[in-house]
């Protein structure tokens, strides 16, 4: 793995070294707490940190070359990399770690909603089969049953090739990942080859980030070009895609290799039949299949279809797809159930979509036997435009509704409350709708009317074990809070 500066400035042209060419380097780092001897510190650059400050904190704890995208840049301590600009790490990174990728099979999962409980099940059906599985997604990165936290969807080209370099080296047969828009975007993935690609669905979200709907879906299309391009180093390429959406056709014209097709609606190649929907679990047909499972919902119908499709493409047999699904029980703050000695329900989930609400809030009226009382917000700093849709739904399909914070990180969270009623005042009608800013007194406001036979959703932050004020980020847990608001309510 080991790398001289003069071997990674000739993968570039118009690079510069300035300094000792022969230098060897035996690791890349971008966060100067984490260098160790031996690595190249790469100065990012981004809108609150510049990574030039740091450069002598990184020399410091033994890094032996500095990179910088910046062309006037003059260190002097140690030999530097002068690239033309940070793009140069897409092909820089995953040449350093060998190409991690070729050395096992890669199944990428993209979509709005529905990539985590996706990837999770696709791991089971996996680990069930006896295969070694890496996962790297929202909630944390595993290699086996070893865990590892995480800070976005899909890591930086940096840390995601090491990732894999240290998956490759634990010998994994799989590694199962969530591909983000902006990781696509951005071409965080660079020098990934992907065997199996997954569209879960495409509705509104990040369009702070792509501006348009057809921004978001091109960017989403990306995995199906990677997948399907030739001079590969291994066979079997699929795509697994939702035909039932309307992007799923879409996602098909960039498939040029096997595609897997599934829904409930459209004619697929994998079609789920006879469905029934029950507060403890969901049963259903799928082909040669009969599937009596523990997760609920008509989401988690079409979570479950991809991953089948995916053990299909990877000829796992149905007996071990059916045992591993029909074991499955849930993903943390995925309609995660709040185990509590009340009367009533309390369900905790990380929907933070226009349709990731409305899945959420069909399925819970669908085994409701009483009210559903909605806590929700809208983080801030993000897409303005999914408030108010997010409060007409919540508004049409919950009881009561009650609009509090999410993350509102720079924004005023009064604000973003009033952005979201303009939405629940329009579809409320004569239901009870309240606004609460402080998250806590919220949770504790829904338990305090909640009565017997109710549920309680409280969304947007799922397994997030905190909240973002201003410049401020504080332990919250959803979970953790409920269960403090009901031993007060006792």
């Amino acid at each position: 793995m080991n790398k001289t500066l003069e071997e990674l400035a000739l993968l570039i042209p118009d690079t510069k070294i300035i300094g000792d060419k022969n230098i060897v380097v035996t690791g890349i780092e971008h966060d100067s707490r984490k260098v160790k001897p031996g690595n190249l510190f790469v100065c990012m650059e981004g809108a609150h940190v510049d990574g030039h400050k740091f450069a002598d904190q990184a020399v410091s704890k033994g890094a032996v070359a500095i990179l910088s995208g910046r062309k006037d840049f003059r260190f002097g301590k140690v030999p530097s990399l002068i690239v033309p600009n940070l793009k140069s790490l897409a092909v820089i990174v995953p040449y350093f770690y060998d190409y991690p990728s070729k050395n096992f099979r890669v199944i990428g999962v993209t979509g709005t909603n529905g990539k985590t409980t996706t990837t999770y099940m696709i791991r089971s059906i996996l680990t069930a089969a006896g295969y070694k599985v890496g996962l790297i997604g929202t909630i944390q990165m595993m290699i086996g049953d070893e865990v590892f936290p995480v800070k976005n969807t899909t890591p930086n080209v940096i840390d995601l090739q090491h990732a894999l370099y240290k998956m490759s080296e634990s010998r994994v047969d799989y590694v199962v990942m969530e591909v983000s828009s902006h990781a696509l975007s951005e071409n965080r993935i660079a020098g990934i080859e992907f065997d199996t690609a997954v569209f879960t669905n495409l509705t509104q979200d990040h369009l702070d980030f792509h501006k348009t709907m057809e921004n978001y879906r091109d960017a989403k299309a990306k995995l199906f070009n990677l997948v399907s391009r030739k001079m590969v180093s291994k066979p079997n390429k699929n795509a697994v895609i939702n035909f039932d959406d309307n992007a799923g056709a879409f996602m098909a014209e960039h498939a040029h290799c096997n595609k897997i097709t599934y829904g409930i609606e459209k004619n697929s190649d994998l079609r789920a039949v006879d469905v029934n929907v029950k507060a403890e679990g969901t049963t259903f047909k799928v082909n040669d299949i009969n599937l009596n499972l523990h997760v609920t919902g008509i989401f988690n119908v079409y979570n479950v279809l991809a991953a089948v499709g995916v053990a299909k493409a990877e000829n796992i047999s149905p007996d071990i797809i059916k045992s591993a699904l029909e074991n499955f029980k849930s993903v943390s703050g995925r309609f995660e159930k709040v185990f509590a000695d009340v009367p009533f329900t309390i369900i905790v989930d990380y929907a933070h979509t226009p349709d990731g609400v409305k899945n959420v809030l069909e399925t819970a009226r669908q085994i409701a036997t009483n009210r559903i009382i909605t806590v929700f917000g809208c983080g801030g700093d993000r897409d303005n435009t999914k408030r108010p849709i997010m409060g007409r739904i919540a508004a049409e399909l919950s009881d009561i509704v009650i609009v509090t914070s999410d993350n509102p990180r720079t924004e005023e969270p009064a604000s973003i409350i009033e952005q979201i009623l303009v939405g629940v005042k329009e579809k409320i009608g004569d239901k009870t709708f309240e606004s609460i800013v402080d998250r806590r007194s919220a949770i504790s406001r829904a338990v305090e009317i909640a009565r017997a036979g109710d549920i309680i959703l409280i969304l947007g932050k799922g397994h997030e074990n905190y909240q973002i004020l201003k410049n401020e980020t504080i332990h919250f847990d959803d979970r953790e809070v409920a269960l403090e608001c009901v031993k007060l309510k006792e």
